[in-house]
């Protein structure tokens, strides 16, 4: 394979750089003075001592040798001293005129002709010189920059970039001026500006296909900029051979210019070669290799004098193109055996730009500069002022008429249903917006063939809770029948309270929820229903696009004189031109706003003598040509129009037009009735899932109060079941003469039993060391939105704790009786009325667990009152 890079970016090739043009010092301070002392005052002179003795520092430095100060220092220089010419061209009328600032010559000398001077009265050579050096600093700094790195040939892309800038403000129009003036020198005509400004450019280019080469860019992309590189190199010499710049420049210039336009061209053949044999096209590979070679071999005659880089950088590239001319030849002959095509035949390599002049309005804007800012001529100011207000009154009142006639065609067309009904033809059915973006969020939530899943999750939840309830229920039931066989087996000896009566108040709540979980699933079953009942209604929304399930317009089943579309190409070719006309109003009005910015009559009234008025009508008729193209735009749209009508009318008889508007108004109504449906159900789906969670939250905090309980009353039967047989046995420490054991309610303390000595000393010791907690205590409630939670005690403890009774001896047992719920606390009270559409609010932070089925709603609550998940 050959080698893919051609041009090394670790040694680029020399660029030219430009030198600065010469000037001979000019005393600016005294003449400026005098004008201003004779046409202000001695007084307004002597305030601005400063700033004539500043613009007489910068132009005494400007006149110095550019080889004394740094290239960044010397830019800079440039650039205040231009925004200082701008500032005086708008206060001094520098001419040969009697009555205007005589006395400055400048003097500029040619920049490649260095014999070849200029002299004008006039600050437009100036200027237009000043321009020049910035111009060629820049390219200075670029050529300065080392491109070994990315960042250094970034850094002369900016460089070159803004010299192709400057030189492109000379082109527009700086030059012009400075020849207006008089005689200038030939690096300052139009043509030199331009060619040097096409230099700079083709040097960027250049720079960016380094980078891109450095960076490893498919041969592709290497080809277009390559290629592009080529063209300008290709304009720049153009430039050079024609006149006046023919017998101006060093035959190096052009050497260089044309072995880079060579070189760069036949690199954009070979990258692009490159990028044929990736794709097997063989044939055409081997042309471009040959333009390639046969590029270089025309460019060998201007070798001499080339730099010896370049003619390295031509041998390489050569290199490559034969070598792999050499392997393309060999496989088309051995394998594809393509016929090769003609060159005429070959289209253009392709190019691509990546660089264009850098404006420099806002680095030279003066603005805010200070220098001489209290001297403005009274009478130039007022008249600047005047004709500005003219100007401004013209432009308004354009763009006012612009603005109407581009109303005025969107309402009529709104009107005859255009270019929607054309649309519609064509099989293009637009959706308002806000049927649009409804559809598409519903859509997005999972559109009606996502209910079925959301259904199930909630028989899921409806399940899970069933299960929860009915393993709470088992556990009630199992602790009770074991209560019932202990005291069925001792009797009256079996002493603690009943199960039914501790259990009481958790077989309530355990009801009530049955009850709820009941009329929730009536309700579910109302959803499910809905579902089926409107799943015919809400298929249109699954359908994607959903402009697919709109009627289209079609063309008439039957027809006498089959034009129908000679009919609708009359009209789309109406449209089209009144589309047209649209666009040129929009061209019209910006080519009003760039005639007013271009609009700058100061130094005209500044050298005005007669008078203003005059003036102002020559300066004003300016825009009488704009204001009738825009009269003439406006007279076309309304002729238009009128046609548009004519042919509209046409149109929506022979396509039954009125026929399909009602049929797609009626889609839309359709769409609109099953997005409500759909979010209807969405919402009672979303309550659901809320209603089966929360109360999932309060199932499994019962359930754990009453796994609590159980655990508790084990514990009891445990005791008693060894009180019990030491009584029966005998053995019994307590008095006998005491009476039976008994258990009080849950919340009250029971009597200490009497004990033995060793015994008190085992249990003291057996609480010293253990401190001894109750067995039971229920687990701190909040408030959950909704229901509430009657503790099991009178105040509110921390999740119950478990500690082992001492061996020695039973522990004193402390049950806890079940106070009733005090009013407003009844757990069961959120699940008889359901002050919600499915459940009353969203649940707060709390202490109790996540339930093991949760699944968050997808939607925010809704905000109307429902029927479903109510206590009946």
């Amino acid at each position: 394979m050959a080698s893919s890079s051609s041009l090394s970016p670790v040694t680029p090739i020399p660029m030219l750089a430009i030198h600065e043009k010469k000037t001979i010092a000019v005393d600016l301070y005294r003449p400026l003075r005098n004008h201003i002392a004779l046409h202000y005052s001695e007084r307004e002179a002597q305030s601005l001592e400063d700033d004539l003795q500043t613009l007489k520092l910068l132009r005494s430095d400007l006149a110095k040798s550019p080889s004394l100060d740094p290239l960044p220092s010397r830019r800079d220089l440039l650039i205040r001293y231009l925004k200082a010419l701008t500032l005086i061209e708008t206060r001094f009328p520098i001419s040969p005129d009697k009555d205007h600032i005589n006395n400055v010559q400048f003097t500029w000398f040619d920049a490649f002709k260095v014999k070849n001077k200029a002299s004008q009265v006039s600050i437009g050579i100036e200027k237009a010189a000043v321009v020049f050096n910035l111009g060629a600093v820049w390219s200075q700094i670029g050529v300065g920059v080392e491109r070994g790195t990315v960042e250094g040939r970034r850094e002369a892309v900016r460089c070159f970039a803004a010299a192709a800038g400057a030189f492109a403000m000379l082109r527009e129009g700086v030059a012009a001026k400075a020849a207006a003036g008089g005689a200038v020198t030939v690096d300052l005509v139009v043509e030199c500006v331009g060619m040097l400004e096409r230099l700079m450019l083709a040097q960027a280019q250049e720079c960016v296909f380094e980078n891109t080469i450095a960076k490893g860019s498919t041969p592709g992309v290497c080809a277009k900029i390559s290629k592009q590189v080529g063209i300008y190199y290709e304009e720049t010499l153009a430039a050079l051979n024609a006149a006046p710049l023919n017998q101006h420049f060093e035959k190096g210039w052009i050497t260089h210019v044309q072995l880079k336009a060579a070189l760069f061209n036949a690199e954009a053949c070979y990258r692009y070669s490159l990028e044929l044999h990736e794709k097997e096209e063989i044939a055409e590979e081997i042309v471009r290799l040959r333009v390639g070679l046969n590029t270089i071999n025309e460019a060998r005659k201007s070798f001499k004098g080339a730099p010896q880089q370049l003619l390295d950088a031509v041998s390489k590239l050569e290199a490559n193109l034969n070598r792999n001319l050499e392997r393309a030849m060999k496989e088309n002959d051995r394998v594809y055996l393509q016929r090769l095509p003609p060159v005429s035949s070959l289209t253009p390599v392709p190019a691509f730009s990546m660089v264009k002049p850098t404006p420099l309005n806002e680095a030279l804007d003066a603005s805010k500069e200070k220098l001489f800012a209290t001297l403005v001529p009274d009478n130039s100011a007022k008249a600047l002022s005047r004709y500005t207000e003219m100007v401004d009154e013209v432009i308004r009142t354009q763009a006012e008429k612009l603005q109407q006639g581009s109303e005025l065609a969107r309402v009529r067309l709104k009107e005859m249903d255009l270019p929607d009904s054309i649309l519609a033809l064509d099989g293009n059915v637009t959706l308002p917006e806000d049927i649009k973006d409804d559809v598409e969020a519903v859509q997005i939530s999972g559109g009606p063939a996502g209910l079925e899943a959301e259904l199930q999750q909630l028989r899921d939840l409806r399940r899970v809770n069933q299960e929860m309830l009915v393993q709470t229920e088992e556990i009630l039931q199992k602790e009770a029948q074991e209560d019932a066989q202990f005291r069925s087996q001792f009797g009256t000896r079996w002493t603690r309270p009943h199960s039914s009566t501790l259990t009481k108040t958790l077989q309530d709540r355990l009801n009530r929820f049955a009850g709820n979980l009941k009329q929730a699933g009536e309700s579910d079953g109302k959803i499910e229903r809905s579902v089926r009942e409107y799943s015919s209604l809400m298929a249109i929304l699954d359908r994607h696009p959903i402009e697919a399930a709109l009627p289209s317009l079609a063309k008439p089943i039957m027809s006498l004189d089959a034009n129908e579309d000679a009919i609708v190409g009359a009209l789309k070719q109406s449209l089209r031109q009144l589309e047209n006309l649209g666009t040129q109003r929009a061209g019209l009005e910006d080519m009003l706003k760039e005639m007013k910015r271009k609009d700058d009559i100061l130094p005209k009234l500044m050298s005005c003598t007669g008078s203003y008025e005059d003036l102002f009508k020559k300066e004003i008729a300016k825009y009488d040509n704009i204001c009738g193209e825009i009269a003439q735009n406006l007279e076309a749209q309304e002729y238009l129009l009128m046609q548009i009508q004519a042919q509209n009318d046409q149109f929506s008889s022979t396509f039954n037009l009125e026929d399909f508007k009602a049929s797609r108004e009626k889609s839309f109504k359709q769409i609109q009735a099953a997005v409500a449906k759909y979010r209807e159900i969405k919402e009672n789906i979303n309550e659901g899932m809320k209603f089966y969670v929360t109360l999932q939250d309060a199932i499994t905090n019962v359930k754990q109060q009453c796994s609590d309980f159980v655990m508790t009353r084990s514990i009891q039967c445990r005791e008693m079941i060894d009180s019990v047989q030491r009584q029966l046995s005998g053995f019994s420490f307590q008095d006998r003469n005491s009476g039976t054991n008994t258990y009080p309610p849950v919340g009250q303390t029971p009597p200490m039993p009497r004990m033995s000595s060793q015994q008190t000393n085992d249990g003291a010791m057996a609480q010293s060391s253990h401190p001894q907690t109750p067995y039971y205590q229920p687990p701190q409630q909040q408030q959950v939105p909704g229901y509430s939670l009657p503790p099991y005690s009178s105040s509110q403890q921390q999740s119950p704790s478990y500690a082992p009774a001492p061996a020695p001896s039973p522990s004193p047992y402390q049950a806890h009786q079940p106070q009733q719920p005090q009013q407003g606390h009844e757990y069961g009270q959120a699940y008889q009325g359901w002050r919600g559409p499915y459940y009353n609010n969203a649940q707060q932070p709390g202490a109790f667990p996540r339930p093991p089925y949760t699944v968050p709603g997808p939607y925010p609550p809704p905000t109307n009152q429902g029927g479903y998940y109510k206590q009946q």
